[in-house]
């Protein structure tokens, strides 16, 4: 078997009764008797991956750092394996934070957690291009002229080159306590995930419970639905770029006046709130004639009259509360680094693994879960 300190080789004794067949007590207490790749090796093949472009990379970090040698193609089985094995315990509710909603305080003396809920695009590869390949890899070993084993079968691909994924993630003020979940499915399989990951943390106990978001309407569904939160935001920064459209529909891109009026909207919104900002949306639309200059208000309009409930800053900021989802988007981008770039193509399943890894990670669980529960089996 490869450990970390290398390569051993394991004698144990085997018995064996006619009528009772063959045991061998020591696997009992090693629990290796059908690994040949060690718990160890295993974490610090994912971790490596973690941060590594591809497979190949990876495995050659691993021999560097460690002078363990494995093939990109065992690291790769490796590697998902473990994936999917954590992707399984979160699902299950069998891998979960540490912490409560009741430890989240703040510096006014309360408890507060925020959540966050976005899409993500993953790259896939379909089933047409696996269809392709397959029929390269059949003209080859034709050429090749010699008996081959037959080709293992052929695992459906996508229908579409990318998929959104869901992910969900609870917070404190300061980031100290953090959870991080992601899946492949629907919104509603999100919000199931948002209910357990809820559950997890012990959300309702929580005197301030917030919803940050990028205002899609199956995002407020889910944290509507479930009862997750007390209040729901619209991040500003998404409003933000609507109002910048919006301005340059009106005024052009380098107009002065046009930066002007984008700043008093944007402190109106923050510190007046909805109704003045409406107001002075509509008094600027009344002196245009343009056609298109008066469309492009209209969207702004029709965003904010749909989110109108969710734009509420001023009660926010008095209650010291965040305003804007940034940490739900960096936290997109961190969880889904390793499966997108360049080339990248990945099964759906091995793709969801991979990014659960990184949610592992984000949410502080990797040591938790290579010491304390059963490793999973490649």
């Amino acid at each position: 078997m490869v450990t970390i300190n290398g390569q051993l080789r394991l004698m144990r004794t085997r018995w064996h009764d006619r009528e009772l067949g063959s045991t061998t007590p020591t696997d009992v207490w090693l629990d290796e008797a059908e690994n040949t790749i060690s718990e160890g090796v295993r974490e610090m093949a994912c971790r490596l991956n973690q941060s590594a472009s591809s497979f190949a990379a990876a495995a050659n970090n691993l021999s560097r750092a460690a002078h363990i040698e494995l093939s990109k193609e065992t690291l790769r089985q490796v590697v998902e394996g473990e994936a999917k094995g954590v992707l399984k315990m979160m699902q299950r509710a069998e891998l979960g934070p540490t912490w409560s909603a009741s430890e989240c305080r703040t510096e006014q003396g309360t408890t507060r957690v925020y959540g966050g809920c976005d899409g993500v695009l993953v790259p896939l590869i379909t089933d047409a291009e696996k269809q392709r390949r397959r029929a390269k890899v059949k003209a080859k070993r034709r050429r090749c002229g010699r008996k081959r084993k037959p080709l293992p079968r052929l695992k459906p691909g996508a229908d579409t080159a990318y998929k959104e994924f869901k992910l969900g993630y609870l917070y404190d003020e300061t980031k100290e306590h953090r959870y991080v979940n992601v899946t492949a499915g629907d919104h509603e399989v999100a919000g199931r995930m948002l209910k357990r990951m809820s559950d997890q943390v012990d959300l309702p106990q929580a005197q301030e419970r917030v919803a940050l978001i990028d205002g899609a309407p199956w995002i407020r569904n889910q944290f509507e639905l479930h009862g997750l939160v007390d209040a729901i935001g619209l991040d500003f920064y998404h409003l933000q770029e609507h109002v910048q459209t919006a301005r340059k529909g009106v005024f052009g891109e380098a107009s002065e006046e046009g930066r002007n009026w984008l700043s008093e909207l944007l402190h109106t919104l923050k510190h007046e709130g909805y109704d003045s900002a409406w107001q002075r949306v509509t008094e600027l639309r009344r002196t245009l004639r343009s056609a298109a200059k008066r469309k492009a208000l209209d969207e702004l309009l029709q965003f904010m009259a749909v989110r109108r409930d969710m734009i509420r800053y001023p009660e926010f900021q008095r209650n010291s509360w965040q305003i804007g989802s940034g940490p739900t988007e960096s936290e997109c981008k961190t969880t889904t680094h390793r499966v997108k770039g360049r080339g990248r193509r990945w099964n759906g399943d091995n793709a969801e693994g991979l990014a659960s890894l990184a949610a592992l990670h984000d949410s502080g669980l990797w040591h938790r879960r290579w010491t304390t529960l059963e490793p999973s089996r490649n």
